[in-house]
């Protein structure tokens, strides 16, 4: 007889095992309902359930502390490559009626010291350009071309050593309604810009002119248009979509 030859499985023993197979189905299906009620009921943390907050607070802790480094840079492209129409991610802290020409960058160092700084003081700094996939949360992604102010120029020109050795960044559009907390690591990578140019052109009003962040490093939510103030805090500055139940560290 060949060893090969199919073993016979008798109906009892078929049914046996389906009989198995489908308990622990069922089983299944009851852990991950016991499970989905139990984590439905835990308290909130910031528009999520306190266990989901954990896993992205590890999770933050790990990329911030072990996985990022700034020498990593987002993919550069060509400028060809950059689309002519940019999508724009989002209008919070938009508000209507704004008038660009009043508008000067507030940098608040500390209670009473505070720089105000107009477009072309940060014109006549260095210019950096950044041509990037930009990615959004929603699920699109386009390759953009941006011009500014590399962050960490514009911290050196302006003596902010001292602040951005504290854990955060924080930037609130003029109108406050629009406001997000970056970790100085990823704010100080050599991509991210003070951007005041789009397309080799004036930054338009809808893209947050007259001057957005681009932080290559993380999704576009991070990536705050028309900055009115910048601060710098140990702690967490508050941030928008956080708020609402995102991730703090949306960093790619």
């Amino acid at each position: 007889m060949s060893a090969d030859k199919e073993k016979i499985v008798s109906k009892k023993e078929l049914n046996k095992k389906m009989i198995l197979s489908f308990s622990f189905f069922l089983l299944m299906i009851v852990v991950a309902l016991t499970g989905w009620h139990w984590l439905r009921s835990q308290p909130m943390d910031n528009g999520i359930q306190k266990p989901l907050r954990a896993v992205l607070n590890t999770n933050e802790q790990i990329f911030k502390n072990v996985v990022f480094s700034d020498s990593n840079k987002a993919k550069s492209y060509p400028n060809a490559e950059a689309v002519s129409h940019v999508r724009v991610n989002g209008n919070f802290g938009m508000s209507g009626g704004f008038d660009t020409s009043k508008w000067k960058l507030q940098v608040i160092r500390k209670p009473g010291d505070t720089l105000f700084i107009s477009l072309n003081e940060l014109r006549a700094l260095p210019k950096t350009e950044v041509i990037y996939d930009f990615k959004c949360i929603e699920g699109w992604s386009q390759v953009t071309h941006w011009a500014g102010v590399r962050f960490s120029d514009f911290v050196k020109y302006y003596h902010l050593e001292d602040d951005v050795a504290l854990g955060y960044t924080g930037l609130v559009t003029p109108d406050n309604g629009y406001y997000v907390g970056i970790d100085n690591k990823s704010m100080m990578q050599p991509q991210t810009i003070l951007c005041y140019e789009m397309n080799q052109a004036p930054l338009p009003l809808y893209q947050g002119a007259p001057l957005r962040l681009i932080i290559p490093v993380k999704y576009g939510i991070k990536n705050l248009k028309r900055i009115g103030t910048m601060y710098f805090s140990n702690d967490r500055p508050r941030d928008y979509w956080y708020e609402h139940g995102y991730d703090y560290y949306s960093g790619l």
